[in-house]
């Protein structure tokens, strides 16, 4: 039995550059990479050195505080390069693929049957474990706790993001076995949340609960979900996995191989050959976007939240979706005033895309304007559809102060849930920098 949940708050951005709904074979990167970067409070330990040949699922690095927690090789090779930064920090490392992969046996199980001992143990052995994230922090999740329920959202609202329903559909019986080892994870419930795209390939999936959410961007965030669906209180702990990263579970008990496969959406106004791509975590971008300009804009990820790449850079480790804008370089003239430029999405009526609400439009990474000491009462509020206070966590936030922030609800949201507020507000404020600011004091002060 499906339950039904209604966004009303929120803003869904229609942008031009939609990746079309077909799928081909991406071209084989020379080189991937695992970016220590983008598992964040993750401080990795090298277990190989450059010149190690590798098998795909073979480790590479773990977690510094969470042994247990390991990151393996998405394709079999040699480990070309470990890219440092500042203090040494690791940034990439990089592995040289082989032109087939040659797999790392974990042996096969049958998770139904297995005990939960047994299921972890061979997700964190496989690397798996880095595909699972915990709320509250929305940090990777460690396996010493045991969450009272697992959220998995397949619902697309991101701006241009790829379609869920279509990512997954041909992967029904490896997202099912990966179901059947979660269940195991948790006494409490595993929640699917599915739109009208994904309903049709995940509505008979056995061991979950199942919800159907219809409503403006964030309704598709998994924070959001939560919220509406079983909120988090202090000292409680739940596990989040992707939609893909399910399946990718799934295949490491029904083939006992970590098949790091990844459905790219190559999207934006600048992209050319908008499609879906199937191809491996860690992919090289060039491989998707061949050579762009510096007038182009790379995004691993959405406008909203994702992260900016050179055109020689690796995919991020979660990411679906590869977007390309014009970067913003031209600066409008009086563009202050009303209804100047008319071409452009503003929430405020300071243009008229308001009374255009189904026109498509084609961002750049124009500002347009800097931080400012003005705060409009309420903007905040319309476009995040939690019963929180966000322009007062901010502050709280910003003050560091513990208190106020667990009583506003620091606990139950992460940098992605603000990103329309960061879109919105009219101050400026980096709202997304500010919430990981404010969960990073958490995790040093509460733990």
């Amino acid at each position: 039995m499906s339950k039904d949940i209604r966004i009303k708050r929120g803003l869904t951005l229609r942008l031009e550059g939609e990746a079309e709904k077909e799928l081909v074979k991406a071209p084989r990167s020379k080189t991937y990479a695992i970016k220590p970067p983008d598992f964040h409070a993750v401080v990795p330990k090298m277990v190989v050195k450059e010149g190690a040949k590798l098998l795909a699922g073979d480790e590479l690095f773990y977690s510094k505080y969470t042994e247990a927690i390991r990151f393996t090789s998405p394709v079999s090779g040699v480990l070309k390069e470990i890219k440092r930064g500042d203090k040494r920090k690791i940034l990439e490392v990089i592995i040289e693929a082989d032109a087939k992969d040659t797999y790392r046996d974990f042996g096969k199980m049958d998770a139904s049957t297995a005990d939960r001992k047994d299921v972890l143990g061979k997700i964190l052995e496989s690397g798996c474990g880095a595909f699972i994230y915990q709320r509250p922090y929305s940090i990777v999740a460690d396996p010493q706790d045991t969450p009272k329920a697992i959220f998995i959202s397949a619902v697309t609202t991101a701006p241009l993001a790829g379609d869920k329903g279509f990512i997954i559909k041909d992967k029904i019986a490896a997202f099912q076995e990966g179901v059947n080892a979660l269940v195991k994870l948790t006494p409490g419930k595993v929640h699917v949340s599915v739109d009208e795209s994904s309903a049709q390939y995940l509505k008979d999936i056995k061991g979950v609960e199942l919800h159907h959410v219809k409503g403006p961007h964030p309704a598709g965030n998994v924070g959001v979900q939560i919220h509406k669906i079983d909120p988090i209180n202090r000292g409680e702990r739940v596990w989040t996995v992707g939609v893909e990263d399910v399946a990718t579970i799934g295949n490491v008990f029904l083939t006992g191989n970590y098949i790091a496969q990844r459905t790219i959406a190559l999207t934006g106004s600048e992209a050319k050959n908008r499609k879906y791509y199937s191809s491996v975590i860690g992919a090289n971008v060039s491989d998707f976007i061949g050579e762009v300009s510096e007038e182009i804009r790379i995004i691993s990820g959405d406008v909203l939240t994702g992260t900016q790449l050179s055109n020689n850079q690796y995919l991020g480790f979660l990411e679906n979706e590869i977007t390309l804008i014009p970067e913003g370089n031209n600066y409008r003239v009086l563009g202050w005033l009303p209804f100047t430029y008319n071409n452009i999405h503003s929430n405020s009526h300071t243009s008229l895309s308001w009374l255009f609400p189904k026109r498509k439009y084609t961002p750049t990474t124009n500002l347009n304007g800097e931080e400012r000491a003005l705060v409009v009462t309420g903007e905040m509020e319309e476009v995040l559809p939690m019963d929180i206070y966000p322009m007062q966590l901010l502050k709280s936030c910003m003050a560091g102060d513990i208190e106020k922030m667990e009583n506003l609800g620091i606990y139950e949201v992460a940098p992605e849930d603000f990103a329309t507020v960061e879109y919105v507000n009219t101050s400026k404020l980096e709202a997304q920098g500010i919430i990981r600011l404010g969960l990073d004091l958490m995790i040093t002060e509460v733990g």
